[in-house]
C-alpha cells in the first residue's frame, strides 16, 4: 500500500525487521519522503534564530542548544503537511502495524514533538522518554524521527544511538542524513541519544519528531508515571557520577522552592 507523499514501502518487512530487533523494537529507513516533499520540507525550516523566537530552548547539562517548536499553527506550510501526514489514520495505522502495538494514538498537542533543531555543541543525554501524558490521560509508546540534513559529514556528530537495558551496549547509532526516518517503541529500556554535535556553526541539526499513545497501559506497566529518565553513556564517568546527579539536585530544589512559594501565595490569598 502507497500512502501520499511516502516512498513505496514494504510494511511487512519492516515490521517484521522492526519487531524482531535486540532489545526492543525499531528502525531506521533511508528515502523515507518522496523526494519533492522532502526537499521542500527542507527548505521550509526556520533558521536558528526564528526557531528561538517561536519555540522553547534547552540549555542543561543533559539537553543543550535545542530549540524545540510543537505548535502546529507555528509550523510553515510544508512541514504542517508532514504533521498531518504522521497525525493522518491510515500512517498512525501503519505505524502499529510496523511496531506491533495495537490502537496507536497521534498527539494532537505534540508535546515534546515537531520542528527539532540543535546548533553546534549541542546534545542529548541517553535517555527514556516520560511515560505518560497526564494532560491527555494517554500513554507514550512509540517515537518516530525524520531527518532533513544535505551533506551531513560523519564528523559532525549528532548521531542517534539506541542502547541496551543497561547501557552498556550499543544497539546502533544512526547520522541524522536527509530523509532518513528512526522509529522505536517507547518503554522502561529504550535508551537512547543523541551524540554531540561537532557541526560548523553555519549548519543545525534539523528533525521532524512525533509521538504515538494509547489509551490502554503497555504490557507490564508498574503503575508509576515518570518524567525523563537520563544515564551517562559508558564512557562518561564525570558525568555520571556528578554533573547529572548535581542537576537532578538542583532541579529537585527549584521544584520545592516553587512549590512553597505557590503555597505561600495560597495562605496569603485565604487570609
Amino acid at each position: 500500500m502507497k500512502l501520499p507523499l511516502l516512498n513505496e514501502l514494504d510494511f511487512d518487512a519492516l515490521s517484521i525487521k522492526c519487531q524482531s530487533a535486540p532489545s526492543f523494537p525499531h528502525f531506521c529507513l533511508d528515502n523515507f519522503l518522496e523526494e519533492p516533499f522532502a526537499k521542500e520540507v527542507h527548505d521550509s525550516f526556520p533558521t536558528y534564530g526564528e526557531a528561538e523566537r517561536l519555540g522553547k530552548s534547552f540549555s542543561a547539562v543533559n539537553e543543550k542548544k535545542k530549540i524545540q517548536i510543537s505548535d502546529s499553527k507555528k509550523f510553515p506550510p510544508a512541514i504542517y503537511k508532514l504533521h498531518e501526514l504522521l497525525a493522518s489514520k491510515e500512517f498512525v495505522e501503519k505505524v502499529s502495524e510496523i511496531m506491533g502495538i495495537k490502537n496507536l494514538i497521534a498527539d494532537p498537542t505534540m508535546m515534546g514533538g515537531g520542528i527539532h533543531e540543535t546548533n553546534a555543541g549541542g546534545h542529548l543525554d541517553v535517555h527514556v522518554d516520560f511515560n505518560y501524558n497526564e494532560e491527555l490521560g494517554l500513554h507514550r509508546r512509540v517515537n518516530i524521527l525524520i531527518y532533513f540534513n544535505k551533506d551531513w559529514h560523519e564528523d559532525y556528530g549528532g548521531y542517534l544511538d539506541l542502547w541496551d537495558k543497561d547501557v552498556k551496549h550499543c544497539l546502533g547509532s544512526y547520522a541524522p542524513v536527509f530523509n532518513r526516518a528512526a522509529g522505536f517503541t517507547t518503554n522502561e529500556i529504550s535508551w537512547h541519544g543523541v551524540t554531540p554535535i561537532t557541526c560548523p556553526v553555519d549548519r543545525l541539526r534539523k528533525s521532524f519528531a512525533v509521538y504515538y499513545y494509547t489509551k490502554e497501559a503497555p504490557p507490564g506497566w508498574d503503575g508509576v508515571v515518570h518524567s525523563t529518565i537520563f544515564k551517562a553513556r559508558p564512557k562518561e564517568f564525570w558525568k555520571g557520577k556528578f554533573a547529572m546527579p548535581a542537576e537532578k539536585f538542583s532541579k529537585a530544589t527549584r521544584g520545592l522552592i516553587r512549590t512553597v512559594k505557590q503555597g505561600i501565595k495560597k495562605l496569603g490569598k485565604s487570609g
